[in-house]
């Protein structure tokens, strides 16, 4: 199960930055949208001289950030758009919940993303942030992923309303986009969890039991993440009724709440899943029990038959001089023959009571 640890700090040290993540090998890229209705342009490798000249106050502006490894590139981004550096500390901590943070001029949204991983069974989580500031989206991501390959292809293309919404609109789009990796992930959870319970039904290995433990860890984990989402996506529902928030157009909060809508589904999937998880875990522990108790009615039927046998052996084991049955000719087989007919008559008896 993850869990949040504490980790000794700088003390005094609040203005210091640093990337706390698990994606350190990628180096960071900036590549920046500017369009509108009628034109677009795109800039691609970007450094920190390049994009101050690049930025259109007069049309929607969309700066990505992939890699978060080079803080200069952060305190540039920071220093230009005057992001205040808790925010810009918040964006660099990949331990922190998903969380949103609203001024009368700029939102702050971070979420986690995440998508199964390939030939296991963890999950593969990346936190996304993005900030709207005057016109202007940023978004910053730990590595390069196709995340929003198609919003970059809607862009480019003209296809749809993107190009004639703001920069909040493509918020929505790139919120969207993250939730659908979250409904691949659960996806990919179920097909696993159905694959478990089948195996529970035909093998007792107590290694399908540790993976179905790991797929509630899995689902936990997911609930976790979704929680904080559903609570930021209503916060913004209700900025609706702030006078003094203007980054977020009144005709664009139905989209946010279609959003937290989905996050509702999200976590009564979760609660339908996990509920899925206990009833395999349930079906391999009585599959267990009643494999269990087979062997056990198994072994007392056969020790109940060789009871009287051990007996009839035990009585003609004594060492006694004058015992009748041992000057018979046939007592040998006279008492083998009872004690088959003994043996004949328990099974007869088990047979007819279902014993087995």
């Amino acid at each position: 199960m993850r869990k949040i640890k504490f980790k000794k700090g700088r003390k005094g040290l609040s203005n210091h930055l640093e990337y706390t993540g698990t994606h350190k090998k990628f180096e960071s890229e900036m590549q920046l949208f500017v369009y509108d209705d009628l034109r677009i342009t795109e800039y691609e490798d970007l450094d920190i001289a390049d994009f101050k000249k690049c930025i259109n106050p007069e049309q929607n502006n969309w700066l990505n950030l992939h890699g978060l490894n080079e803080i200069e590139i952060i305190e540039g981004i920071g220093d230009f758009f005057k992001i205040d550096n808790f925010l810009l500390s918040d964006i660099l901590n990949t331990g922190r919940r998903t969380k949103l943070e609203e001024f009368p001029d700029t939102l702050f949204f971070n979420i986690k993303s995440m998508l199964p991983s390939e030939h296991s069974d963890n999950i593969s989580v990346e936190q996304i942030s993005f900030l709207i500031k005057d016109g202007i989206l940023i978004s910053f991501q730990e590595k390069r992923s196709d995340f929003f390959i198609h919003i970059r292809e809607r862009i480019r293309n003209h296809a749809g309303v993107v190009r004639s919404k703001k920069v909040d609109f493509l918020l929505y789009l790139l919120l969207d986009a993250i939730i659908e990796n979250f409904y691949v992930t659960m996806e990919n959870e179920e097909d696993k969890v159905e694959e478990l319970i089948n195996l529970s039904k035909n093998s007792a290995d107590p290694e399908i039991l540790v993976r179905i433990e790991k797929h509630r860890d899995n689902f936990n984990f997911l609930k976790r993440s979704i929680i904080p989402l559903r609570d930021s996506l209503y916060a913004i529902k209700m900025l609706k009724e702030d006078e003094e928030f203007k980054v977020i157009e009144a005709e664009t909060y139905s989209y946010y709440s279609r959003l937290h809508q989905k996050s509702l589904e999200l976590l009564e999937q979760i609660e339908s899943d996990m509920g899925m998880l206990e009833s395999a875990s349930n079906f391999f522990f009585s599959s267990q029990t009643h494999k269990m108790n087979e062997i056990m009615k198994t072994l007392t039927i056969v020790s109940a038959i060789f009871i009287p046998l051990t007996f009839i052996a035990g009585v003609y084991g004594m060492n006694f001089k004058y015992m009748p049955e041992l000057q018979y000719e046939n007592g040998y087989f006279a008492v083998i023959g009872v004690m088959v007919l003994i043996v004949l008559g328990m099974i007869v008896y088990f047979k007819k009571r279902d014993w087995f």
